[in-house]
């Protein structure tokens, strides 16, 4: 039997499960009967990408089995192969979309089933950056537990974004792993089908991301051959219907590493016996290059524990500046007054603490160095977080002087203590910042007085007067904006043009940021764009603006407006806080954010808005954009600014609130703005917003219209 034999009878097998899956379904529910996965805008999303076709009832499911057999050729050629392959995949997304019907969940903790759009957007910044360098597919049983858990926390501890199917779960929960998407570790399901799961992710990361339309099944292999850094790991023994998948995995570009002496494909499928060389393999297959962080602290350190949770029971310490004085601070320093990697404690350290306890703690980062500015401060410290949640068994949370930090029992028996956190903040500034930090030293205090004495005497006057600086920037303010083309990775013709006013529209790249980028790596994703010719001052474009935009976006777009959600607005890339768009009935704007998964009076979701806008393109009455834009004077200033905002989800407008009732009463003299916008507890749809804004007299009533 031949590679293409096992190949066309896993693909035909699993064909035959699916048809008669689908005839039951048909026969117990009617060919009218709806289906769908939950929460995302593509349907379908692996057979939209493939055909091009939305699939919304059982009877197209069944019209659209057709067209997978059609797929199902059988010559014995690599194609027939790998489109069998495809074909199997897409039999896999029609079985697991039955399981959701009637609004079920047929997935329970810990497994995850199928991602919502939103969960793919959020892992956009982190691929793009390469923390997360890698997705991994486990597929089957290990060997042995040790040997599956082993082999899951050398990816986790690399930063991968690992996926699990079959027994590895089971090997996993034995073993008492910790799993879910905030440690980047997510079981999908036991039955192979639910690898389908892991397989989404990618094809929607090139409908969001890549600008791939719907039908074009070449470009979708290339851009995941190209830009989607996955591969499989399948345990043995393989059947025929787990070569099948495997051969669908190939025809997108993701390699296939297993333990069982089969058929071998050069850089294709491989074969390594050794579980404990899967990784290597795995990374050396898919040319995966990864940052090496080597930190002298005894827990492991990667961005996969970033979003870990450490409960209350699970916790050893805590300092929490919400109830004690607490803050973190950058200093720049000349270079006589630090001594470089010096790590001071000035006070007690966690083992003469009581478990459990609250505690004090501020931390100050001096540095030195002849390109060393004191904007940088503020960017380095907001660095910190992230830094601090890498480390296995901490959890940190806020910034300046209220921020929050627990360590883990188990991290603490491990050996750490309060001078690892002054060698994971040292060793990090120092290689991220290196083309500014000549020397880096650190001061951990937790004698209470002191903490208090220095938060008031030298951290807060700091942070006030950084305020102060922050207000004076404005876009009029400055000679050059610049460019990030960080999401190009993904998606290859976005330019964000980053403004004072104006952030990234993932919201995690300030003007400061992107000039602290700049000045690091000149010849690196933040490059100056000048602004010395106006075009049209009250849209925002520029003669040189648009000249960087076409070069930097490979002659893609030509012209930008900064200031217009109308007339050339900027383009969006998928990974964006925020999308906002008309609601023509109120001449307003409707916002939703990532996390709100509801309806908005526009009649779509998130989710459903996003699927229009992303992908590097221009779309004119929809933008996306980071949740600080909301509140700055030049949102959607050519329309008229933020007085078009008309309903924003409840949760995002309490977050703004503050900031956006400030703007409004600046520039309209309105108090309390935001209890003038509407909310999903007041109005889902046109017509009830309208009588709301009627009521409340909202600004945007009076205003020119907009289409």
């Amino acid at each position: 039997m031949t590679l293409f034999d096992v190949v066309f009878s896993g693909n035909d097998a699993v064909y035959g499960l699916t048809e008669k899956a689908i005839d039951d379904a048909i026969a117990a529910n009617g060919a009218d009967k709806a289906v769908a996965f939950p929460d995302t805008a593509y349907s379908l999303p692996c057979y939209y990408a493939v055909t091009g076709t939305k699939v919304t009832n059982l009877g197209e499911l069944k019209e659209a089995l057709g067209v997978v057999k059609s797929l199902m050729t059988r010559e014995k050629r690599l194609h027939d192969a790998f489109m069998s392959g495809i074909a199997t995949a897409l039999c896999a997304e029609f079985i697991e979309v039955l399981k959701y019907m009637d609004g079920a969940a047929p997935y329970a903790a810990p497994e995850a089933g199928h991602l919502p759009d939103a969960a793919i957007r959020e892992l956009g910044v982190p691929l793009v950056t390469g923390d997360i360098p890698g997705v991994a597919v486990i597929l089957g049983a290990a060997p042995t537990a040790e040997e599956g858990v082993e082999l899951v926390k050398s990816y986790q501890g690399q930063g991968i974004l690992v996926t699990l199917v079959g027994g590895i779960i089971d090997q996993c929960v034995e073993k008492g792993l910790k799993m879910g998407a905030n440690v980047r570790v997510i079981p999908l399901g036991k039955d192979v089908t639910a690898v389908i799961h892991a397989v989404s992710v990618a094809v929607r990361a090139a409908l969001i991301f890549g600008n791939i339309q719907p039908g074009d099944a070449a470009g979708l292999m290339k851009y995941t051959m190209e830009r989607v850094p996955a591969f499989v790991n399948a345990f043995a023994p393989l059947n025929d219907v787990i070569v099948a998948c495997g051969a669908g995995a190939i025809a997108l570009g993701f390699p296939v590493i297993t333990n069982e002496e089969t058929f071998r494909v050069p850089k294709s499928l491989i074969v390594q016996k050794d579980v404990s060389k899967f990784n290597a393999t795995s990374l050396e297959a898919r040319d995966i290059k990864l940052k090496i962080t080597k930190i002298d602290i005894p827990v492991a350190f990667a961005s996969a524990f970033e979003g870990e949770i450490i409960r209350r029971g699970d916790m050893q310490v805590e300092f929490d500046g919400s109830r004690v004085d607490c803050f973190e601070l950058v200093l720049s320093k000349d270079a006589t007054e630090v001594e470089d990697h010096k790590i001071e404690l000035i006070g007690p350290d966690i083992d003469e603490m009581p478990e459990g306890s609250k505690q004090s703690i501020a931390y100050i980062v001096e540095v030195a160095g002849k390109s060393m500015q004191s904007d940088f401060e503020s960017v380095f410290e907001r660095k910190f977080h992230s830094y601090l949640n890498c480390v296995e068994g901490m959890m940190h949370t806020g910034q300046r002087d209220m921020i929050r930090i627990r360590i883990s029992k188990e991290t603490y028996q491990a050996g750490f203590r309060l001078k690892h956190i002054g060698e994971v903040l040292y060793a990090r500034v120092k290689s991220e910042f290196a083309a500014v930090v000549d020397k880096c030293q650190v001061k951990i205090i937790t004698d209470p007085a002191q903490c208090t004495e220095l938060r008031h005497s030298l951290a807060i006057p700091m942070f006030d007067k950084r305020d102060e600086r922050l207000t004076t920037l404005t876009d009029e303010g400055v000679d050059v904006y610049y460019s990030c083309i960080m999401c190009q990775a993904f998606s290859p013709s976005h330019v964000c043009v980053v403004t004072p006013e104006r952030l990234g529209l993932c919201g995690a790249v300030s003007w400061l940021d992107a000039k602290a980028t700049n000045e690091l790596d000149p010849q690196g994703p933040c490059q100056v764009i000048t602004k010395e010719r106006v075009i049209d001052e009250r849209i925002g474009e520029y003669e040189d603006v648009n000249e960087a935009v076409k070069k930097f976006s490979q002659g893609a777009l030509e012209d930008v407006s900064l200031y217009s959600l109308i007339e050339k607005p900027m383009t969006s890339c998928g990974c964006f806080e925020c999308i906002c768009g008309i609601e023509p009935l109120s001449n307003g704007v409707c916002i939703a954010n990532r996390e709100y998964a509801g309806m908005t009076p526009i009649g779509m979701t998130f989710s459903e808005l996003a699927s229009m806008t992303g992908g590097g393109v221009q779309t004119p009455g929809f933008m996306g954009h980071g949740k600080h834009f909301i509140s700055s004077k030049k949102f959607m200033k050519a329309e008229g600014g933020v007085a078009r905002i008309v309903w924003m989800p409840k949760d995002l407008k309490e977050q703004v609130a503050e900031r956006l009732n400030a703007t409004a009463k600046e520039l309209y003299g309105i108090d309390n703005f935001t209890d003038m916008i509407g909310d999903e507890t007041i109005a889902e749809d046109p017509e009830t917003l309208l009588e709301f804004l009627t009521e409340k007299g909202h600004p945007a009533l009076g205003m020119e219209p907009m289409m």
